[in-house]
């Protein structure tokens, strides 16, 4: 039973070739001058194509020089995909790679313009890759940035289903003080002309966004509406505080490295570390 499962832990592993190996170090490690130089061209990269969406979106600027804009930013979305592809290539676990947190955003990045061909405005959503950006911090070795980011997301993930109890218990508060002010409502105020429509206004009214496109007239809507401000005062700040705790517990004091692993991507090594604290595989 054992060697099974060692075997199909290792059925999505392959080992890599020379070639592999440098193209890994290149594209996934700043501590070669290869390396770095590969993250800061994709950077300014990164930075054209963003701007490209954004000329593009200025009406005076696309109708003279619209043509233009999308052959560079077509001359991009390319390369950003052969990047993609070769990020691929050139792990043991592609999988791994795929679904990490950088995999995603880099795929989110490239389907926008692809998706373009088939629906006019929806390659404007590239400006995603902004979030790319955030290799930065690994490739100048901003060592507290790194550990910062790690911090934050090792805290968002272990908060997330105090947070997902959190947000079932406002759309709960929601739906029942919506369907409570259209009881109200309804007869005498246009605006809350369905369900749905006063749960829209509990959810506006709650958040304490407020845009005044729909209010109660009635004295009962009104005290409800209080009820629905006060309450949205008090519990603003409980996502925060739930964050907050988990990210001073997991707060660490150690630096970590550029390296990623070659098998489960994690990056978040120590600068002296020769194997990968998840996996145990070489760095």
């Amino acid at each position: 039973m054992t060697t099974q499962t060692h075997i199909s832990k290792k059925s999505d592993e392959k080992e890599l070739s020379p070639l592999q190996e440098k193209i890994h170090r290149i594209i996934f490690e700043a501590d070669t001058p290869a390396g770095k130089l590969f993250d800061i061209v994709l950077l300014i990269l990164i930075v054209m194509s963003i701007a490209l969406i954004m000329a593009e979106s200025m009406k005076g600027l696309n109708e003279q020089y619209g043509t233009i804009f999308r052959t560079f930013e077509w001359i991009l979305t390319i390369s950003f995909t052969i990047e993609y592809a070769l990020r691929i290539y050139c792990v043991k676990k592609p999988f791994s790679y795929i679904f990490s947190y950088f995999g995603i955003i880099d795929i989110l990045s490239i389907l926008p313009s692809y998706l373009g061909l088939f629906f006019v405005s929806s390659h404007y959503l590239s400006v995603i890759r902004s979030l790319r950006l955030l290799r930065i911090f690994r490739i100048f070795k901003l060592n507290r940035f790194v550990k910062d980011s790690n911090t934050i997301l090792i805290a968002l993930k272990q908060s997330r289903r105090k947070i997902l109890v959190f947000l079932f218990f406002l759309v709960m508060i929601n739906v029942v003080m919506g369907t409570v002010v259209y009881a109200l409502e309804n007869e005498v105020n246009p605006g809350f002309s369905s369900i749905p429509q006063s749960i829209y206004w509990a959810i506006v009214t709650l958040s304490t966004v407020g845009y005044g496109d729909i209010s109660p007239i009635t004295t009962g809507g009104k005290i409800v509406a209080s009820v629905i401000m006060i309450t949205g005062y008090s519990i603003i700040a409980v996502p925060t505080g739930i964050v907050s705790v988990e990210f001073n517990r997991n707060a660490q004091a150690k630096k970590n490295s550029t390296q990623a692993c070659k098998s489960c991507m994690n990056e978040d090594h120590d600068t002296d570390a020769l194997y990968c604290k998840r996996c145990g595989d070489k760095l």
